[in-house]
């Protein structure tokens, strides 16, 4: 072995891997079952459909269609009716997954078509077959805030941290960049790849409110929601990987059906005005805020005592009365909503005399009476141990807003429809989506966020001595 290679060699061995931290679709894929092809498609008039669970992809919103895959799919359904006989027209049933869980379910034969509205790098496989482009020549973005440093060149990266989401095609680029720094001697780039409730757009929405400072995203998917956050800033110059394409993917062995969506994909134009309703839905919402500022971080550090007290006796984190403290009240322990709420947690009188405190103008009974409250809420509707700790909150934030009986009816909604009625997040969540809109869900998304940011920044927001009581 030469010298030169052998310095490569050593160096590809003692490269730090944070970017294949998550790899795209499960290790184990089962048992595939009998493929399904167009035929047996239409005889069913069902053409099950795996998207990525991301809002940027697919979703409706009270009869609207946002998502921009949901648009695609919606056209490829009237495709496929068009020349139906006997009636037998054909119903799409969308599966929204994790987008690395998409390509396992696919080969598990879960679904007839994936459609993952991202990037995706699917090996060559006997099993699964690409579609021509959905869209071709796709670079990947570096996406950071206006006002922060621009950067030209990857190596400018070196040290720096990229926040990406759960099967990110930034990762693999990553991984390669890395190579390149580590001949050069230079640190690597770091990946913190966030908490699977973060889908694409609430990454760009953080970065937008400087919790996370860079990300890397799909250039059609940056530019779309760039126009709803528009403090975000493109990097063009940094050349992150070659361009690619977007694609759906089928199962190999069904061939009529690969056949007609490359038909349909080559005439298929997506309509002028596709984006109209995504503005007027989500214009406004995307709007987390920096919950770490310094003055900020003082009222917290004042409030961090009766927070935790309260967490503490309810047995929650208190880090989460923190999230939804910022979200209802900006922590303003004075603050006035309508119907009566009042205060850091905007509880309203008569909730907090449900479970026993009076006088919620004072601060202690005002926080006392919410933890009580989002405990009660918790015990009576959300104790089940199929709920893992995220998604419970998740649940109790979303009963806190709309009422425990109405989340109870969309976890009923959703498991009759196939999804999971134990994740809110892009599951059942779609349910309340579709019937009350997107206020209630946005506000689960915002306070989960202020909770991520804070926990970010637990070891500097709790003093040592109080640091493990306050993690039960």
């Amino acid at each position: 072995m030469t010298r030169p290679t052998l310095l490569i060699a050593l160096c590809l061995l003692l490269l730090p891997l944070p970017a294949m931290a998550r790899l795209a679709g499960p290790l184990q894929v089962g048992q595939p079952s009998q493929v399904r092809d167009l035929a047996q498609i239409r005889s069913s008039q069902v053409l099950r459909v795996l998207v990525n669970q991301s809002r940027n992809s697919s979703g409706e919103v009270q009869g609207q269609d946002i998502g921009e895959e949901y648009h695609r799919l919606r056209a490829f359904e009237q495709y496929l009716n068009a020349s139906a006989r006997d009636g037998h027209e054909i119903t799409l049933k969308i599966i929204p997954k994790a987008k690395d869980q998409l390509l396992g379910a696919l080969m598990r034969g879960e679904g007839d078509l994936m459609a993952p509205g991202e990037l995706l790098d699917v090996k060559p496989s006997h099993a699964v077959s690409p579609s021509d482009p959905v869209v071709d020549r796709v670079p990947l973005l570096l996406v950071g805030v206006k006002g922060e440093r621009r950067f030209t060149r990857f190596e400018q990266l070196s040290g720096r941290t990229v926040a990406l989401t759960t099967g990110s095609a930034a990762g693999e680029s990553i991984n390669l960049i890395n190579q390149k720094l580590a001949l050069r001697k230079l640190p690597p780039v770091k990946v913190e790849w966030v908490d699977p409730s973060l889908a694409v757009e609430d990454v760009l929405e953080m970065v937008q409110a400087g919790i996370f400072h860079l990300t890397i995203v799909e250039k059609p998917i940056a530019e779309r929601w760039a126009t709803l956050m528009p403090k975000l800033r493109f990097d063009h110059q940094v050349l992150i990987s070659e361009p690619a394409a977007m694609r759906w993917f089928v199962r190999r062995d069904a061939a009529m059906l690969h056949a007609s969506i490359d038909k349909f994909l080559a005439s298929y134009k997506a309509p002028s005005n596709q984006d109209v309703a995504f503005q007027r839905v989500y214009r406004g919402l995307y709007r987390v805020h920096y919950p770490l500022a310094k003055a900020d971080r003082q009222k917290l550090e004042k409030l961090r005592p009766v927070l935790q007290k309260h967490a503490r006796q309810q047995g929650m984190d208190w880090l989460n009365l923190a999230a939804l403290a910022f979200k209802e009240s900006a922590l303003d322990p004075g603050a006035r909503g309508s119907g009566g709420a009042t205060g850091l947690l905007q509880i309203t009188p008569s909730a907090a005399q449900r479970v026993g405190v009076n006088d919620i103008r004072n601060v202690d009974n005002n926080v006392q009476a919410g933890a009580k409250y989002l405990s009660m809420i918790r015990r009576k509707f959300f104790s089940s141990p199929k709920l893992n700790e995220r998604e419970r909150m998740a649940f109790v934030l979303a009963a806190y807003n709309m009422g425990p009986e109405r989340v109870q009816a969309m976890r009923a909604e959703a498991k009759r429809r196939g999804l999971n009625p134990n994740q809110w997040f892009f599951q059942v969540e779609r349910i309340a989506m579709e019937q009350v809109g997107m206020n209630a869900v946005s506000y689960v998304n915002s306070v989960n966020k202020y909770y991520l940011a804070f926990d970010r920044e637990r070891d500097s927001l709790e003093p040592t001595a109080r640091r493990v009581v306050s993690r039960k």
